[in-house]
């Protein structure tokens, strides 16, 4: 599954898969040792290892004597034969909503925050564009699926 994160030096995107015990990222191997410890084997088969703690949305990994803050973007999905309807991604409270029917927003920009699971999720534009239309308001609960707002993308 490709994952995209927002780090002090841009974005950048993580394929992550699971076979048994071992996480593959991009090129690279993980495995969890039993202290909790990362094993990286790089793809030139170098090996060393990392820790990583999640807070929120935000993974923070001590690697080789540096601290790297990588933050989870989760651009809302379309929902098929809806193009520009972004979805809840899970059933959920709305905390807050960030902007305004008419508003034009940039790719990554933060559109909704939803509670879920007692975790916040954004709601992220996935393009710049403009919103069409808000569906919810803070404190409105809403089922996964639902459509949250809409919006069309600027023509480029």
């Amino acid at each position: 599954m490709l994952h995209q994160f927002r780090t002090a030096q841009g974005e950048i995107e993580v394929t992550v898969a699971k076979q048994g015990d071992v996480w593959h990222l991009g090129e690279h191997q993980a495995t969890v040792e039993p202290d909790g410890r990362l094993l990286l084997t790089m793809a030139s088969g170098l090996k060393s290892y990392a820790t990583a703690a999640k807070v929120g949305d935000v993974w923070w990994v001590h690697f080789e004597g540096h601290t790297f803050c990588l933050e989870r973007i989760e651009p809302g999905a379309s929902q098929s034969g809806d193009e520009g309807g972004l979805v809840a991604p899970m059933p959920g409270k709305v905390l807050d909503v960030l902007v305004e029917i008419g508003q034009s927003v940039e790719a990554g920009q933060t559109l909704m925050v939803l509670e879920a699971m007692k975790m916040e999720h954004r709601i992220l534009a996935s393009n710049p564009g403009q919103i069409t239309a808000i569906h919810f308001t803070a404190d409105e609960q809403v089922q996964q699926g639902s459509v949250l707002l809409e919006m069309v993308d600027d023509e480029s």
